[in-house]
């Protein structure tokens, strides 16, 4: 069961930075999801998907993963570029 390790974004809505250095092993898909026929909602029986674990860094996440024997990829966190302008900039 191959899984994933990456660090939480930043949410594009919310200006705060709260729960940014967690990390998060989640699972990779097993199965494609299709509609139910009843209810027309997605859905798989890969109940692995439903799993998400939340580590306080890298290195907890990589260790658990070795430790219960699950393949896992490390995403690297992309550098954060800080944008600075002013409203002076709107009127040039």
């Amino acid at each position: 069961m191959p899984a994933r390790i990456y660090q939480r974004p930043k949410n594009a809505m919310q200006s705060g930075k709260a729960l940014l250095d967690q990390w998060i092993l989640d699972f990779v898909p097993a199965e494609a999801k299709r509609p139910d026929p009843l209810m027309g909602w997605a859905g798989s029986g890969d109940t692995q998907t439903q799993v998400t674990l939340r580590f306080d860094s890298r290195e907890e996440a990589v260790a658990y993963a070795e430790k219960h024997g699950i393949a896992a990829t490390v995403h690297a966190t992309p550098p954060r570029r800080l944008k600075l302008q002013a409203y002076a900039d709107n009127f040039r």
